[in-house]
């Protein structure tokens, strides 16, 4: 599946059926060595005021990905377990 084909898909948690984000508005981690995709990697957007000040992402791990369909990607993330990251602007 080339990178473009994901684009537009909305990643659904097949965990709690949580809606995490749409590929397009997130990046994707790729080893450079096997060209393989490593994880996805979306914003985090709260409130209008943490979107300025406090802005974190969700790194799923592409292990995490159970199915791709045409317009959704399932993932199985238990969001006790999740890995938030900080970044700056």
């Amino acid at each position: 599946m080339r990178l473009t084909e994901l684009a537009g898909k909305e990643i659904v948690n097949i965990y709690d059926g949580a809606r995490l984000g749409i590929v397009g508005e997130s990046d994707v981690a790729i080893d450079i060595e096997t060209g393989q995709v490593q994880s996805i990697i979306l914003p985090r957007r709260g409130n209008f005021i943490s979107f300025w000040f406090d802005r974190q992402q969700l790194v799923i791990p592409w292990e995490a990905v159970r199915k791709i369909g045409s317009e959704v990607i399932i993932v199985d993330l238990d969001q006790a377990n999740l890995s938030l990251r900080r970044y700056a602007l």
